[in-house]
């Protein structure tokens, strides 16, 4: 694949004014220079803004606000501004994406807070050549088959966090029953874990794929008790897997049969109550890990201290994404798309044994994901997990976790 790199004239006032683009070719201009020294450099950021995962895309934004705030909202010695738009839908959100970069002319976006998003929102930007940086879909996809020069992606695929959390779903027993969303999250869950359980010999004795939104899981949950398998494999997201959760404890199964999912996010868990309250999950981060390193620990506190309760994992993924992306357009003294995409696959944070980085031939951010557990007994409202594992166990092991080029299936050329 051929990248051309889009140039930006680095003064935005006739833009901003209304007047008429410059007729003139593109330009080639320093980054810092006189006459465009003051323009601020725009960074699109496309989240949702309601509906059902609006609570994890509220810690997303606060989280990428405040690492530009950290940088007192300069990059290179110029000011830089967030333009936020809404991520409604897959097709609503490439329109969206379309209008930052031809209208709001930004230099990069960061976003992507759904699958069914950002699989129509990369294909976007390879078609617009703008760098994107996803911050938090999970889907296998983004960075397999379908993975691009332009897209970078933070969040594990499923895949690979699916085989973390099987040995543990393992100890349980190998009769499985799932219940998953039907849609892109959910559908790529259902078949690794599905592949998983018949690699082990286990069995499946049911699965339901449910709609986004769902109110009432009571007939799913009967239809679980029934067939009492010996874990429950879950693919819900934000408010659906809230909302599961808090009827499993009310028809009584909290206890009675194991729940164990992948990619769970704080909001989640803090919906359902301290009471209702279970499983087994995988996560990218924990404010109150005692092993995070001094930076992402004066993260947390800077949360706490302006939004007075702890940073969720979403806000961290948020932070980390718009570093990165930060770093990076600083790093190419450029807000050209070409500069831009190599400082990033060239970005590591590395940090008191604490190693991130973007895999330069699928772009995918390779890091450590914990395995936590709810408490027995929650008596602080925002404490809910003990960490069970940090895997791989040897992060030397990391890039034969996150797979081959042939398991991975990108070919970005």
């Amino acid at each position: 694949m051929t990248i051309q790199s889009r140039a930006r004239p680095l003064s935005r006032r006739g833009t901003l004014l209304g007047t008429a683009a410059l007729a003139s070719g593109p330009l080639s201009m320093p980054f810092i220079s006189k006459a465009g020294a003051a323009d601020p450099i725009k960074i699109g950021l496309l989240l949702a803004k309601t509906g059902q995962i609006a609570p994890q895309t509220e810690y997303l934004a606060q989280g990428t606000y405040l690492a530009l705030e950290q940088r007192n909202n300069m990059i290179g010695g110029r000011p830089a501004e967030l333009i936020w738009l809404d991520e409604p839908s897959p097709q609503a959100a490439t329109q969206n994406m379309q209008k930052l970069v031809q209208e709001n002319k930004v230099c990069a976006i960061l976003g992507g807070s759904l699958s069914s998003n950002a699989l129509a929102e990369e294909a976007t930007a390879a078609e617009l050549k703008i760098p994107l940086v996803i911050d938090n879909a999970a889907a296998t996809d983004i960075t397999g088959k379908n993975c691009n020069r332009y897209t970078f992606r933070l969040n594990t695929p499923v895949i690979v966090q699916s085989r973390m959390l099987a040995p543990f779903a393992m100890t349980y027993g190998k009769k499985w029953y799932f219940i998953t969303a039907s849609f892109a999250f959910g559908q790529d869950i259902l078949k690794s874990s599905r592949d998983l359980l018949k690699a082990a010999g286990g069995t499946e004795v049911g699965v339901d794929e449910v709609p986004l939104n769902t109110a009432d899981y009571s007939s799913f949950i009967l239809k679980i008790r029934q067939a009492k398998p010996d874990v429950v494999l879950g693919g819900l997201s934000a408010g659906d897997l809230s909302t599961f959760l808090k009827q499993w404890n009310e028809l009584g199964m909290k206890g009675k049969i194991p729940f164990v999912e992948i990619a769970i996010g704080d909001t989640d868990i803090w919906a359902v109550g301290p009471e209702a309250a279970s499983g087994v999950f995988t996560k990218l981060w924990l404010y109150n890990n005692p092993n995070n390193p001094p930076e992402e620990k004066a993260f947390a506190d800077a949360y706490m201290k302006k939004h007075n309760r702890p940073a969720a994992d979403k806000a961290w993924m948020g932070w980390i994404t718009a570093k990165s992306l930060f770093e990076s357009i600083e790093a190419a003294k450029s807000t050209e798309t070409m500069p831009i995409i190599e400082a990033l696959e060239n970005w590591k944070f590395d940090r008191a044994g604490v190693h991130y980085n973007y895999r330069k031939w699928d772009h995918q951010m390779q890091l450590r994901n914990l395995v936590v557990q709810v408490k027995p007994k929650i008596t602080d409202k925002w404490d809910y997990f003990d960490v069970k594992a940090a895997l791989p166990e040897n992060p030397a092991e990391l890039d034969k976790v996150f797979g081959t080029p042939e398991e991975v299936g990108c070919k970005m050329g």
